[in-house]
């Protein structure tokens, strides 16, 4: 017989660690195995400087938020350690995401943070604490396969779907991690932590990037990097100089706000050329992206990457967490991986993540995904003349 988490033992003699971040959704999943009658050890990670996050609303991983996850853990009677991981996290995520903006790219933390820290570091961790498991509140399926493996899948509740940021997760993480919330209602969880009595009801989502405390990332990379940030123009696609800014870092592919340019026209940022310091801008539809290729992929599909049929194979994948997923193919050459789009895309940007999924279904399995390296928009440059922009 199975238990709950899909292990041959009794929950008691089951070991299951849970990443505790301080919020609700961490909380209940420590207190459902609590309940169950598994073997239970909490462990919050402090993963940078928390002073000026401590009383911030919106944050994760501050100094409130482990205060929090000491006191859940206290209620619920388990062993819980705070390990300190600002090293780790600040190598492997902050200092990744300022080279990632200076590059041009739009980078996205959260996803390099559970590659490298969560499910790498502390997954091991878990490990070395003789974990069955390690669980987390990701609002995230996983089930078993046929092959014997665990695949991930999309959650139930759609607004809380969090595939888009696990994609990274490698089988072999797959088969330590469970996702107990994955099918349940974000209504349910904090139903559960009312009728737990955890103090964290309540408690806000963490809503922003964890390590920028005012919101402006900008500040960040200026103090990461000082002197990186360099003055550049800003140039039309069609090649004119229509003004300058203060730094690509500034920018993001799709923005029209806040350019300080007045041309009696409405323009969007095209692209950042980091190598030229310039930042491309033109009219809204040259945003739509046709195709993207793909960098540092992970591959979790059910057929191996080079053993795909030469036609390719039909995908849905994401290039935006806040976008539900849309048709497109998938093709491999010797370039690597490339998706095509079965509609254009606006505001896809090098550095974002594109997650594939096998299907538009709201329980979809994530078939992978990466980094987006390049994109091509759609053919529009036969009418801009000989001195457009590439």
């Amino acid at each position: 017989m199975l238990n709950s988490l899909d292990l041959a033992k009794p929950p008691a003699e089951t070991r299951v660690v849970v990443a505790m971040s301080g919020g609700v959704d961490s909380s209940v999943v420590a207190a459902m195995m609590k309940r169950d009658g598994y073997d239970v050890i909490g462990i919050t990670l402090q993963l940078y400087d928390h002073g000026a996050a401590v009383h911030r609303r919106g944050a994760c991983c501050a100094g409130q938020d482990i205060h929090d996850a000491r006191r859940v853990a206290e209620r619920l009677g388990i062993a819980h350690y705070v390990l300190d991981y600002e090293s780790r996290f600040r190598d492997a995520v902050i200092e990744r995401f300022a080279e990632s903006y200076l590059a041009g790219e739009t980078p996205i933390p959260c996803v390099e943070c559970n590659r490298s820290v969560k499910f790498a570091d502390l997954l091991e961790t878990a490990r070395d604490l003789g974990a069955d498991v390690l669980a987390t509140g990701h609002y995230v399926a996983s089930r078993p396969l046929a092959n014997g493996r665990r695949g991930l899948f999309r959650a139930a509740d759609p607004e809380r779907d969090q595939s888009y940021f696990l994609y990274a997760t490698t089988a072999e993480q797959l088969d330590f991690l469970r996702f107990p919330l994955g099918d349940m209602a974000k209504s349910e969880t904090r139903a559960l932590a009312h009728e737990f009595g955890l103090t964290v009801a309540d408690k806000a989502d963490s809503q922003d990037i964890c390590f920028v405390p005012n919101g402006r990332y900008t500040d960040i990379i200026e103090r990461l990097k000082p002197g990186a940030v360099a003055p550049g123009d800003i140039v039309h696609v069609d090649g004119r100089v229509l003004g300058r800014h203060e730094g690509i870092i500034h920018y993001t592919v799709g923005q029209r706000r806040g350019l300080g340019l007045s041309v009696g026209e409405p323009l969007f940022v095209l692209k950042l050329d980091a190598e030229k310091g310039r930042v491309i801008v033109g009219p809204r539809e040259m945003l739509g992206t046709e195709s993207i290729r793909l960098r540092d992929v992970n591959w979790l599909g059910p057929v191996a990457l080079d053993a795909l049929p030469p036609e390719g194979l039909e995908v849905a994948v994401r290039v935006r967490s806040t976008r539900q997923p849309c048709p497109a193919f998938l093709r491999r050459d010797a370039e690597g991986v490339e998706i095509v789009l079965a509609s254009a895309e606006e505001g896809v940007a090098p550095g974002q993540a594109c997650v594939i999924y096998d299907g538009v279904d709201g329980r979809a399995q994530v078939l992978g995904g990466g980094t987006i390296r390049a994109t091509r928009p759609v053919p529009m440059r036969e009418t801009l003349g000989e001195g457009a922009v590439a």
